[in-house]
């Protein structure tokens, strides 16, 4: 591709120094894309590998399993269905690696079953790496690779839901297994049941599920996959699943999938690590394949056999399972041979040096081609903390292809902010973090994910009202430091939805300030599932204050849906330090947040005669002690009295 076909130098003009870096990244792509017509008719994988059921079409019936593995000396297909014999089904080896195995009859639905490799006078049992169902055993705690070949496939009632262009992305962050309020692991039925009928309330119009892929350790929120095809057995069958995504379309919700492409676990016996006996079949050898900070393996994205491999994935869980999309784990991780650790980016030059793995962004480009190509409408999401020019530009102008960037500093700001006292907050420093972002490219806001809950940290809820949330969050309480946490909860999170990127971004609970913080059963706390659950019965209890910040979030994504706020350019009205007013208008509509913690202030606005209040913090149903009924406060036609620690939303 030339200089002159790259259009993210005109989007960017800040990257015109490297250009030749660029032109050399899609000169890379190009040839691993090779010269299909179409990546979909390559990234086939699932089809050819792993377990096929077949007919001569004269009523015999078998089975055919095939794997990837060209270290393997030998390799032998062992399960209860032949008492765990490896001398009756062995697999015959054929040309680059292959490996094949004929079964003449069925293999009964749900046989477990492990595949066992010869290398080096070594005997190695690994799961088959396209397993699509794998379960642990309850005596020994080994995972066994599942046969799913239920009698009557899933019938899908409900097509995925229709985004229109402009409409935001308003997003659920939800993990199944700590969506009950039992103190254990939460299934896909329960989740269908009586979650998704709340998110759809509440009025998000997307879930993105955490920790899908099969993992060994719960406590690892998903991150340490081990079987990529497989959903985790611990929430429920493929088939349950799929009735929750096909639940969710129903209700109009799109369905992203947290895709963990940025590594693997380090376990060989559950995962794809050491397939074949070496340290190099899909990951790097020795030091460069393991990732220090994170103890698990790390996937050689230059070879063709691990791009085909990852490819595949992506299509079979958009095709089986009808997802609309991923949100990218880990991106930074894939950009850098150093995996963004203590480092700074804090010039363009750091995005374009020998740190930098082109091979990581030549498959991130094939990824989100592929995506595009199984989905034109598919939402692709990147966890990337580094900020790289180009992630969310497409790939034809020299970009990496994604659609949204998580605005992942903001978080971080608000943990610092809200740590000060009041009058050390700055209304610019808040202004800056919310509105500087990549030119040209589209960006979800938030206050706080699962990130900022993980045991070690706080929610922004608890990080604001502190131990007064054990005894000050009923109604007939009175607290200063609850009201001042109530009521700056609700102002971050409408700033950031308003004003704060493309889409909005909330982890499950979080709306209603979900007290204490996530952390999972492990040694270090008994194995204890007490903050890993959603206590959903605080926000349903009339009596305490979390129903006031669970209706101020309803409000507030009823008005962002409808609006369309975030589809608009941000005109400041005033960012005043002092006294710590923030004004500005989106399409046909004022926005004004008075931070100040003491000071009622006049702010001035022009145009305003007519306008209607279609949203204030203050009012009574949301916790404040504003009457929906009474005027708030305007003057001469062309301002308005704000009352300390408010927001307000005009229509105008």
């Amino acid at each position: 591709m030339s200089k002159s076909n790259l259009k993210i130098l005109e989007v960017d003009p800040l990257l015109r120094p490297y250009a030749r870096h660029i032109e050399r990244r899609m000169a890379k792509y190009e040839k691993a894309r090779g010269v299909a017509a179409l990546l979909s008719d390559v990234a086939n994988g699932h089809m050819f590998y792993g377990f096929h059921e077949t007919d001569d079409g004269r009523g015999k019936k078998g089975w055919v399993y095939r794997e990837w593995a060209p270290g393997a000396e030998a390799m032998a297909l062992v399960g209860d269905f032949n008492d765990w014999n490896d001398q009756t089904h062995q697999m015959k080896r054929g040309e680059n690696g292959n490996w094949e195995l004929a079964v003449d009859g069925e293999i009964p639905h749900e046989s477990r079953v492990k595949v066992r490799v010869a290398k080096g006078g070594r005997t190695l049992e690994r799961i088959p790496l396209y397993a699509r169902r794998a379960v642990q055993c309850e005596q020994t705690k080994n995972f066994d690779g599942v046969i799913w070949c239920p009698a009557k496939e899933y019938v899908w009632k409900n097509k995925a839901p229709k985004r229109a262009a402009k409409t935001p992305l308003h997003i659920y962050e939800c993990h199944v297994g700590m969506s009950g309020e039992e103190a254990r692991v939460s299934t896909f039925l329960e989740f269908t049941e009586k979650v998704l009928p709340r998110i759809k309330r509440l009025g998000y119009n997307a879930i993105q599920v955490m920790a899908v892929q099969e993992h060994p350790y719960y406590g690892s929120f998903g991150y340490q996959v081990s079987n990529f095809f497989a959903v985790s057995s611990r929430f429920g069958t493929p088939d349950e699943f799929k009735a929750l995504v096909d639940a969710a379309h129903g209700m109009g919700i799109a369905v992203i999938m947290d895709l963990v492409h940025s590594h693997m676990v380090k376990n060989t016996a559950e995962g794809p690590a050491e397939f074949d006996g070496t340290d190099y079949m899909l990951t790097h050898s020795g030091e460069k394949g393991t990732h220090s900070a994170w103890g698990t393996r790390l996937f050689d994205y230059g070879k063709s056999e691990v791009q085909h491999f990852l490819l595949s994935n992506i299509k079979y869980w958009l095709t089986e399972y009808r997802l609309d999309g991923f949100r990218f784990d880990g991106v930074t991780s894939m950009l850098y041979h150093h995996h963004g650790l203590e480092e700074a980016f804090d010039h363009y030059d750091k995005y374009f040096t020998m740190a930098t793995d082109e091979e990581a962004i030549t498959y991130l480009q094939l990824a989100t081609s592929l995506a595009r190509e199984v989905n034109p409408e598919v939402i692709l999401i990147a966890e990337d903390m580094s900020g790289m020019p180009g992630m969310c530009r497409p790939v034809a102008e020299g970009g990496i292809g994604f659609t949204y960037r998580l605005n992942m500093g903001l978080p971080d700001f608000f943990i610092n902010l809200v740590q000060k006292p009041d009058h050390y907050w700055s209304v610019k420093a808040l202004w800056h973090e919310l509105t500087t972002r990549r030119a040209g490219e589209k960006t979800i806001g938030y206050t706080e994910s699962h990130d900022q809950a993980l045991v070690g940290d706080k929610t922004l809820m608890f990080w604001l009202a502190d131990e007064e949330m054990y005894w000050a969050m009923d109604k007939g309480s009175a607290s200063w430091r609850v009201d001042r946490a109530m009521a700056l909860h609700k102002m971050l999170r409408l700033i950031v939805g308003a004003a704060g990127g493309d889409g909005y971004l909330n982890f499950m609970g979080n709306e209603f300030g979900h007290p204490e913080w996530i952390d999972f059963p492990r040694e270090g706390n008994g194995w204890s599932y007490q903050y890993a659950r959603r206590q959903w019965s605080l926000a349903d209890n009339s009596f305490l204050r979390y129903e006031y910040l669970e209706k101020f979030d309803e409000a507030m994504l009823s008005l962002l849906s409808s609006s369309g706020l975030a589809r608009f350019e941000t005109e400041v009205i005033k960012v005043a330090e002092t006294p710590k007013i923030i004004a500005f208008r989106k399409g046909g509509y004022v926005l004004v947040f008075n931070f100040h913690w003491a000071r009622a202030s006049a702010v001035a606005l022009d145009g305003i005669s007519g306008a209607k209040l279609v949203l204030h913090s203050n009012w009574r149903r949301f916790g404040g002690n504003v009457d929906e009924k009474t005027n708030i406060g305007v003057l001469r036609k062309n301002g308005l009295m704000m009352a300390p620690r408010s927001a307000v939303v005009l229509k105008v």
